[in-house]
């Protein structure tokens, strides 16, 4: 099983919901973040909580452990029923999750310079828990990441992830 990851941002979370589950989060009436018109990126298994995170941390330059913020889940609502049955009526059934990043996280990504994209991809590109086939696909994805934190901060826009399992 694999989880797929889309990046994106939105004004605020209820409009983020809106884009990436459905309106007023019925996953049943969701579309495509691309027929929902969102500025989003596709970033199959690069996770927000250790992946990105760890890219982030390797733009900051500090250890991935010193990290001080982590993602939000925004949707489905915490808390999860633990002990009790998830229905397929239930938003904890769909394997949708919607995380919102940490502010911090799209500056530090908005502000990486493009010369040091190469140095940061090759620290990257390093971390056990994604192989990112060589040294080049790790420089588009923190290009893309780093693109998209530019726009989101433009825009006074927040960086989210809809994950799907």
């Amino acid at each position: 099983m694999g989880v797929l990851c889309d990046y994106f941002h939105a004004t605020d979370p209820t409009t983020a919901v809106h884009l990436a589950i459905g309106p007023g989060g019925d996953w049943l009436l969701g579309a495509s973040l691309e027929e929902a018109g969102a500025d989003w990126i596709d970033a199959k298994g690069l996770d927000p909580d250790v992946v990105l995170g760890q890219l982030v941390a390797c733009a900051e330059g500090i250890p991935f452990a010193g990290l001080r913020d982590t993602p939000e889940l925004v949707w489905p609502e915490a808390p999860y029923p633990r002990g009790e049955p998830v229905g397929p009526d239930s938003p904890w059934d769909t394997g949708l999750f919607l995380q919102r990043l940490p502010e911090r996280w799209r500056d530090v990504l908005a502000a990486l310079p493009a010369d040091a994209v190469p140095a940061v991809a090759a620290q990257w590109y390093e971390i056990e828990e994604v192989d990112f086939g060589d040294h080049l696909v790790a420089v588009e994805a923190v290009t893309a990441f780093t693109a998209l934190a530019r726009r989101a901060r433009a825009a006074g826009a927040q960086l989210y992830c809809r994950c799907s399992v």
